[in-house]
């Protein structure tokens, strides 16, 4: 069956899952804010959710149409082909958004929805009551100026959830952000790549699945491995063949550190769930004493900022000793992710004198 699906993303990501989506071998129609969408079929669906690092969820679009009042909305709704997917026994639930629309009420738009999708299966079924027991339909109106878009939701929970995430610390970036920022950084295999705020180890994790071309989902669940049209063989199939691509020779240079214990003790962990803890060297180490190792080496972190993590001096110290980092070998190359305002002005500061505790999560 030919489909519509949509890749979501973090705003400012849409090209880098844009250029996943394409090297899957999947044509994009069009990449919009916060989305992609693309060509594909049933196995489409499962080898993104397998495959893809950087989007945030896989999407069947169901239908898309104009909708100026709630009665356009029920019955529009309600003209989709709901059966080819939710069987009589089908649970879902229905989420909304709504944005610059004469359709403003989004409690009343997601009941309008999923009273239109009821009505229409009980008629397909005939059966005077829809049973909802069976496997799970995440089902989502959005509406945007008018413009409505049904969609049902393949992946369940986020794509950012691996699998390999057993113990945290304080402000873990997200995996899909972190893989990102490792596919921005152009790293290859043969360079160092270095992580000197590591915190649970997410950014190095991410690197290793990534140069070991392990796919991102073959650790977790997804909703639709439930659903009646996905065979369950279509995903066995597809996890052989992301298991039979795995790097398993390619010799990694990974290094991630952390001035507190108990967060590189986290990270070793992930590591070790995520199956790449031999790939990861870890150390308790304070940013202000490190050294680069050797030349052309990547430095990718997500160093702690404004009161989300430390106090304001300590945060100054580390931006500091990035700065003393980057200045120690120039063929390094910086990659550094915060919401701090501040951020470039004081990296670019003289760097003020004494250690840095880094124990955000990389």
């Amino acid at each position: 069956m030919k489909l519509e699906l949509i890749a979501t993303a973090t705003f400012g990501l849409e090209a880098v899952v844009k250029r996943e989506i394409e090297g899957l071998g999947f044509k994009v129609l069009k990449s919009e804010d916060a989305k992609i969408t693309y060509l594909g079929d049933e196995r489409a669906i499962v080898r993104s959710n397998l495959r893809l690092r950087c989007a945030d969820r896989v999407l069947i679009k169901v239908g898309e149409f104009e909708a100026l009042d709630f009665e356009e909305l029920f019955q529009q709704t309600k003209a989709l082909p709901w059966e080819e997917w939710i069987p009589q026994d089908g649970k879902f639930t229905v989420s909304g958004t709504s944005v610059k629309s004469k359709l403003h009420s989004v409690p009343a738009c997601q009941s309008i929805v999923k009273k239109a999708i009821v009505e229409k299966l009980k008629e397909i079924y005939d059966t005077p009551h829809f049973e909802e027991t069976g496997a799970d339909y995440p089902i989502k109106a959005t509406i945007l100026k008018d413009r409505v878009t049904v969609t049902i939701d393949t992946s369940g929970a986020g794509l950012h959830k691996r699998g390999y995430r057993i113990r945290d610390v304080k402000a873990p970036i997200k995996e899909t952000l972190a893989a990102a920022l490792v596919y921005l950084s152009f790293w290859k295999t043969g360079r160092i790549l270095f992580d000197p705020c590591c915190g649970s180890g997410t950014i190095p994790i991410e690197a290793a699945l990534m140069g070991r071309n392990k796919a991102p989902g073959l650790l977790r669940k997804f909703a639709s491995e439930e659903w009646h049209n996905i065979h369950e063989s279509m995903w066995r199939e597809e996890r052989e063949r992301a298991a039979a691509e795995i790097d398993d020779q390619t010799g990694l240079k990974i290094f991630a550190s952390d001035i507190s214990p108990s967060a590189i003790e986290a990270a070793k962990k992930n590591a070790a769930a995520a199956g790449v803890e031999a790939d990861i060297e870890f150390s308790v180490s304070d940013i202000a004493r490190l050294k680069t190792r050797e030349a052309r080496g990547i430095v990718i972190t997500n160093p702690p900022y404004g009161e989300r993590v430390g106090e304001k001096k300590e945060i100054e110290k580390i931006y500091g000793a990035l700065k003393a980092l980057s200045h120690s070998d120039p063929t390094w190359s910086f990659f550094v992710i915060t919401a701090d305002k501040d951020f470039e002005k004081e990296a670019l500061a003289d760097p003020p004198r004494g250690g840095g505790n880094c124990t955000t999560d990389g």
